[in-house]
């Protein structure tokens, strides 16, 4: 069976999660994506602690569609340098399993 992972990526602002979460779910790159606004980054960039409120996406899809997802991510994001974490899945609930390959396209 296949592997589902889930990405932690981080976002300027709830509007951006929400337009790279709708093409992601059109093109059936994943089944499922939380967004969490509101949250406040502390960061080094460009040689300083800098800081900015995020939004964060939980991506829930399949380990083989990853290149897909990595790439449409980077192509609608406002960063030039956007965290993309893969965040292995060793425990899931079957039947959520079962509907997210079902949802997604590999």
């Amino acid at each position: 069976m296949e592997k589902i992972v889930f990405l932690y990526v981080t976002t300027s602002s709830p509007d951006e999660a929400e337009k790279i979460a709708k093409i992601l779910l059109e093109r059936r790159l994943c089944a499922c994506v939380n967004i969490y606004s509101g949250v406040k980054s502390l960061y080094w960039w460009e040689g300083k602690i800098d800081s900015s409120s995020e939004a964060i996406m939980i991506v829930k899809t399949r380990e083989s569609l990853l290149p897909q997802v990595e790439k449409t991510i980077k192509e609608h994001h406002s960063y030039t340098c956007p965290c993309i974490a893969k965040i292995p899945v060793e425990i899931i609930f079957k039947p959520f399993e079962e509907w997210l390959l079902k949802e997604t396209h590999s």
